[in-house]
């Protein structure tokens, strides 16, 4: 379970998040939405602690903001899975290297590399290209690559921050099913989002950021 009790956050003098409270349940899809600048990402960032709150306590799991040690972030880290809007892939690696590269990092041996990252790309539909260099795909399938990569390592939560930002309607509407596909495979999904058409397409729980609030609402989907 992921849970924000009375949160704040402040860049200096200025507050983002102002006593924020509310849970996301394991196998639960939530869209975070709010305009740019009202502080999805900084509730990510929180979720993964690379920001830990001004007061207030997050709880991911078994970690806990306010007694978190540094050597514990890369174990917390492992639980979640992360996708950024601007993919953060390394141009002289493979598909496949790109979507290894974490389990090399934290000592995983080959044979369970090879299965995890083939596992992972037959998720997300790239089986078939994965010794092609990320600079001979669209936007759409390398946002597919970084779906894969935070897929590997088996996470709980899959956290995306405007994972369709940079990509047109239909691609955007392909990645969204993508995400829900996911999802009903048993992982928790938490997606940012600026974009509220998108966000009616489907009937999920939405928690609005506002004014440095966040506020369960309602869209009518169509």
């Amino acid at each position: 379970m992921i849970r924000f009790r009375d949160v704040s956050f402040a860049y200096g003098p200025s507050k983002v998040l102002d006593r924020v409270s509310f849970e996301v349940k394991p196998g639960e899809f939530v869209f975070l939405v709010g305009q740019t600048g009202s502080g999805k990402s900084t509730i990510l960032k929180l979720i993964y602690m690379d920001f830990l709150p001004t007061s207030g306590t997050v709880m991911v799991g078994k970690y806990l903001s306010s007694q978190i040690l540094q050597s514990d972030t890369p174990h917390l880290r492992r639980t979640l899975g992360i996708v950024f809007q601007d993919f953060r892939l390394l141009d002289d690696r493979s598909i496949y290297d790109n979507v290894a590269f974490a389990l090399h990092v934290t000592g995983v041996k080959g044979n369970e590399i090879k299965k995890r990252v083939l596992r992972s790309l037959a998720e997300v539909g790239l089986s078939h290209q994965r010794n092609k260099m990320t600079a001979e795909l669209s936007g759409g399938e390398q946002q597919r690559v970084v779906i894969a990569r935070a897929l590997v390592n088996n996470p709980h939560f899959l956290l995306a921050d405007e994972p369709t930002g940079n990509l047109d309607p239909t691609t955007s509407r392909e990645i969204l099913q993508l995400l829900k596909d996911i999802n009903t495979r048993g992982t928790a999904v938490i997606m940012a989002t600026h974009n509220y058409e998108l966000v009616r397409r489907v009937n999920e729980r939405i928690l609005q950021v506002r004014e440095g609030k966040v506020y369960e609402v309602e869209l009518r989907a169509g």
